[in-house]
């Protein structure tokens, strides 16, 4: 039996990076493009026609930018997963996008088989970002809001238990699930847990924004919880 194909929907207003993206996407078998919008608006009204299960997203756009239709994407009920595009991987347009629900990022230069895979990956539940990009975008937005930040991240945190919150910071390191199994004695099935009961807690959509909440909270300066973890983010399924 054919498993269904990732329907994905391209948005970005030069119809030439559209074009380019749609042919290289085109030769892969299980991704249909079910859709292209020139504008973030135009995106909410296809993703509600066309129902796409992840949306590649240009951040800067006329009229309804990609920051703006990424938090009301990911705010419906039946919300796509994200991937923004951008010319430059230490953008703090970027980071905006992450906190706005945005499950990662490619580079339009990014080579074609690696602009599939990322597609693959979201749909499957792992976002597109690797900790030492991760950590790169955060230092680079730090600015002068960090201490208001700070405080507000330690208040949402305290929410957690003292479990989820060992968690939480192994999240924010970038380790798999398996490896926060293992130094926190674990089963891996138990950390999924955790991870999810932190995600709803919190009200987050998904690791990168554990990170982020985890870094903003200060818990990851000077490297206290034991060094970066050096693979990609896995999803909490």
């Amino acid at each position: 039996m054919t498993a269904t194909p990732i329907r994905l929907l391209l948005v970005d207003d030069d119809p030439l990076v559209r074009a380019g993206l749609a042919l290289m996407i085109g030769g892969a078998g299980d991704i249909e493009v079910v859709g292209e919008a020139a504008d973030g608006a135009e995106a909410e009204e296809l993703v509600r026609r066309a129902r796409p299960d992840v949306v590649l997203m240009d951040i800067r756009m006329p009229a309804v930018d990609g920051i703006t239709a990424t938090r009301r994407l990911r705010a419906r009920p039946d919300a796509p997963q994200v991937v923004v595009l951008t010319t430059f991987h230490a953008d703090e347009q970027v980071l905006h996008a992450m906190r706005a629900g945005a499950a990662g990022f490619v580079l339009k230069d990014t080579p074609p088989a690696e602009i599939v895979d990322a597609v693959r990956r979201v749909a499957a539940g792992d976002p597109v970002l690797s900790p030492a990009v991760t950590r790169q975008l955060m230092r680079h937005a730090a600015g002068t809001a960090a201490d208001a930040r700070r405080t507000r991240a330690r208040e949402r945190l305290a929410v957690l238990g003292d479990r989820e919150r060992e968690v939480a910071v192994a999240v924010g390191r970038g380790l798999a699930n398996a490896r926060i199994a293992a130094e926190l004695f674990l089963s891996v099935a138990t950390v999924k847990a955790h991870v999810s009961r932190v995600l709803a807690k919190l009200g987050l959509d998904n690791r990168v924004q554990i990170a982020l909440l985890v870094y903003d909270a200060g818990l990851l300066d000077g490297d206290e919880e034991g060094g970066a973890g050096t693979g990609g983010f896995q999803g909490a399924g």
